[in-house]
């Protein structure tokens, strides 16, 4: 499986993401030509070499209408606009206009010669940042405005995340617990604590923690670009790194002020789950049904009962959970509050899995998603069934006679 690992112990911000993805293409050169020709107003891209600490890494510039600026996001203000930047470690003042949301979009859907699935996911990435600056100042999503000059920096670097992301291919993204730095930042709205409000929004659900470098060390753009591509967050798996990359940042620390990006080669076919499980004597098939619910959402990798005879000749339920080690801790809180459980075991399992792709077909019914499974010697294939129904309800035939249809297109 290609497996692409993020090494965010100093942080992340858009630019040190985009810079590390860089390095990890065989033509950095090439890829900085290609930025450059998708016509973002007024945005140049240009790679430079840059060491930290002994290590040598390269800093991704982007200058707007010839000046190098930085990140900065901010609810609805006077229009004068004060930061500092991870990156420059500098305090600026700005008197521009804002945009909106939807603004944002018009740029990047009108403007930008992107494919379509990377401008989804330049959007998604902003929405999480809008979202998380509309719970911070307690406004609407609608009423969040990004300032101009922050704008048009952040769009350049997270569309070359983005489209660094799509030209890589990662089959999985795992990134490592984020250090925040710790002590405080000043705003437009006065000084905050570090990390600031919004990128703590973002970082709900992710391991963090504060390290021991006094500054802002991720940056909204930063933690949203972690959150809407990485699968999950720890350590990094066995794996043959292929290419590493270090996107360095501008600012330098006790500590080598970068993000490493290792893309390389893990084995899918195996990996170590837990088993955690309880018995229950008195819930209702209902709870029992909601509590599975909810362990799913949760993120178990299955759920599953067994009829058990318990205590005083009851009939009871054996509840099953597997799930990743890293989501461990919040399966167990699932189990104890959704469940009338006092006692949960943990078993330690080495799982072996197919390798799994999804594909879309164009049918007589319609596109219909293919699950494609190899390994092991095996390959096997399985339309969705949730797509089979459609076509079924759609034509008025039954399931069987709808699967005789796709199968024979």
């Amino acid at each position: 499986m290609r497996t692409l690992y993020l090494d965010c112990q100093m942080g992340a911000a858009g630019d040190m993401l985009a810079a590390a993805l860089l390095e990890l293409l065989p033509d950095p050169d090439g890829f900085i030509n290609e930025l450059n020709g998708l016509g973002i107003s007024g945005i140049v891209y240009e790679k430079k070499a840059s060491v930290k600490c002994g290590i040598a890494g390269t800093h991704l510039s982007v200058r707007i209408n010839g000046q190098e600026e930085h990140e900065h996001f901010h609810s609805p203000g006077n229009g004068a606009e004060h930061f500092h930047s991870h990156e420059s470690g500098a305090e600026h003042e700005h008197t521009h206009h804002h945009s909106s949301l939807h603004d944002i979009e018009h740029i990047v859907r009108g403007h930008l010669s992107l494919p379509a699935h990377v401008q989804d996911h330049i959007m998604a990435v902003y929405e999480l940042i809008a979202e998380a600056e509309s719970h911070a100042h307690a406004v609407p999503v609608s009423d969040i405005h990004f300032h101009e000059v922050g704008t048009m920096d952040a769009v350049a670097d997270i569309t070359a995340v983005c489209l660094l992301m799509d030209r890589l291919s990662p089959d999985t993204v795992i990134a490592s617990p984020v250090h925040t730095g710790y002590g405080q930042v000043r705003c437009a709205h006065g000084i905050l604590p570090v990390p600031a409000p919004a990128t703590s929004y973002i970082l709900q659900g992710i391991p963090i923690s504060s390290g021991n470098i006094r500054g802002e060390l991720c940056t909204p753009t930063g933690a949203a670009l972690l959150k809407h591509f990485a699968a999950r967050f720890g350590e990094m798996p066995v794996m043959k790194p292929t290419a590493i990359g270090y996107g360095m940042g501008q600012k330098d620390f006790e500590a080598a002020n970068c993000i490493r990006a290792i893309l390389g080669e893990t084995d899918a076919s195996q990996d170590d789950i837990c088993e955690l499980s309880c018995n229950v004597d008195d819930m209702t098939g209902e709870a029992v049904g909601f509590a599975m619910e909810q362990l799913f959402c949760a993120g178990a990798l299955d759920v599953y009962t067994v009829p058990a005879g318990m205590k005083k000749n009851r009939p009871g339920i054996l509840i099953h959970v597997m799930c990743r080690t890293d989501d461990r801790e919040k399966i167990l809180r699932t189990l104890f509050r959704h469940t009338t459980t006092l006692g949960i075991r943990e078993s330690r399992l080495r799982r072996y899995v197919l390798d799994r792709r999804v594909e879309t077909k164009e049918t007589s019914c319609g596109p219909v998603r293919c699950k494609i499974s190899s390994g092991y010697g095996t390959t096997r294939m399985k339309y969705e069934s949730d797509d089979i129904c459609r076509a079924a309800r759609e034509k008025g035939i039954s399931f069987s006679e709808a699967l005789a249809l796709i199968s024979g297109s």
